[in-house]
């Protein structure tokens, strides 16, 4: 945020919700500004989720405001609305039946004032990452928070490493979870986000009508995550689990819904040596693995799934684009002929020209275990890097065909690795 501040752009900080975007924005970043010597008179700050500035969901009654504050000074103002897709869209008073005006059209009016500096933080996708270049016009920043990573977390417990990823892979990165006093007081903090936080602010928005559909396909996708899915695939599993037929449409809908608010993202298939995309299945991983565990009652600790949704959101945390790689080899059946079997990467970690292929390994105990990994990468055909991150190794060392072995610890503490 420091380095983007009075570069002529909207500044639009994006997160799921209670990720600390406010805290970001309201607490950190201003108080940097106060150590800076900027007076506080200069701060205009609009939080459009307390009924205080309720009357600010109004874009033109928002851009009024300000303008007030700001048109025909000599000082510089910052401007931080907080919770901006809580904005409503209004009529254009000049023209009823025409384009309604929405908060886009007033933060647009407010970037011209060249005494401004404008600061947003939202919690929908759609409404903003996904619209942001063609609705700002190409005249914005984003800033995406995420809750903790493991290096975050850690530097505020310190203590045995094992022990503190051990909580952090039952509870999770939600900042709020490290304030909490006990077990019973996380657990029930988590619970309660997506009950009164995440699902009530989905089915308000979107107006679901089936709350109970996206309540089953919540609970699937956080009791399967890094599994290979389709939206026809979930359609018969929620078929089979409550005997009602659901449409592929919906299920993809709802799938969006999800994302939007990011809960959830999507990782697709890539065919290695055939460059090119699979229409479907796809993974989905939740955006922390606390609020995973919390959904499905900390139920199904497998670390094998755990422990991919937590190396995948890192890569993500990292600035990495995330695919699953898929790999051919020619390999002999039972009847003796051979035939083309697709093997997995788990991950192809891209940014910029750098690549790197990585797989998650909870443990490899022995010789065929560990052949079984290490295929995959021997048939990419190429020499991009290639790292196994374990659980069972505290230790990094490199193997003869030049496979990084990292226990997943290290890994997570260590941004040099890749």
């Amino acid at each position: 945020m420091i380095d983007y501040m009075w570069d002529g752009q909207v500044k639009v900080i994006t997160g799921i919700r209670r990720c600390g975007k406010s805290y970001l924005l309201n607490t950190l970043f201003r108080n940097y500004l106060l150590e800076q010597g900027i007076s506080p008179d200069n701060i205009i700050s609009v939080e459009l989720d307390l009924t205080k500035d309720i009357k600010y969901r109004n874009p033109l009654a928002l851009a009024e405001y300000v303008r007030s504050k700001v048109e025909g000074q000599t000082k510089q103002f910052y401007l931080f609305v907080d919770e901006i897709q809580m904005s409503d869209t209004v009529k254009n008073p000049y023209n009823p039946e025409g384009k309604r005006i929405t908060f886009y059209d007033a933060l647009n009016d407010l970037r011209s004032l060249q005494n401004l500096d404008v600061y947003v933080t939202g919690s929908n996708s759609k409404m903003l990452s996904k619209d942001i270049l063609t609705e700002f016009r190409g005249r914005s920043d984003e800033i995406h928070v995420h809750p903790l990573s493991f290096a975050e977390y850690y530097s505020a417990v310190g203590g045995d490493k094992e022990d503190a990823f051990a909580e952090y892979a039952f509870y999770g990165g939600m900042p709020l979870v490290l304030s909490r006093p006990n077990d019973t007081a996380k657990a029930n903090y988590l619970i309660s986000l997506f009950s009164e936080v995440y699902l009530k602010d989905i089915v308000e928005r979107k107006k679901i009508e089936r709350e109970d559909i996206l309540t089953h396909l919540l609970d699937l996708l956080c009791s399967s995550v890094g599994s290979l899915s389709n939206p026809k695939k979930i359609a018969d599993t929620l078929r089979s689990k409550t005997g009602e037929k659901f449409s592929q449409n919906t299920i993809s809908v709802y799938i969006n819904h999800l994302e939007d608010a990011f809960l959830f993202s999507e990782s697709k298939r890539f065919d290695v040596k055939g460059r090119k995309y699979f229409e479907y299945p796809y993974k989905y991983y939740c955006e922390d693995i606390g609020l995973r565990n919390a959904r499905i009652g900390f139920r199904q600790q497998e670390m094998t799934h755990i422990m991919e949704n937590i190396i995948y959101n890192e890569l993500i945390i990292r600035g990495f684009s995330v695919d699953v790689g898929v790999v051919y080899s020619n390999e002999k059946n039972g009847s003796g002929t051979y035939s083309k079997v697709a093997r997995e990467i788990d991950f192809i970690a891209s940014k910029g020209s750098k690549k790197i292929y990585i797989q998650s390994a909870f443990a490899l105990p022995d010789e065929e275990k560990t052949i079984q990994e290490l295929k995959p990468f021997s048939l990419t055909g190429d020499s991009f890097p290639k790292i196994i991150v374990r659980k069972d190794i505290r230790k990094k060392w490199y193997d003869d065909s030049g496979v990084l072995n990292i226990g997943l610890t290290e890994f997570l503490l260590d941004e040099g690795v890749i």
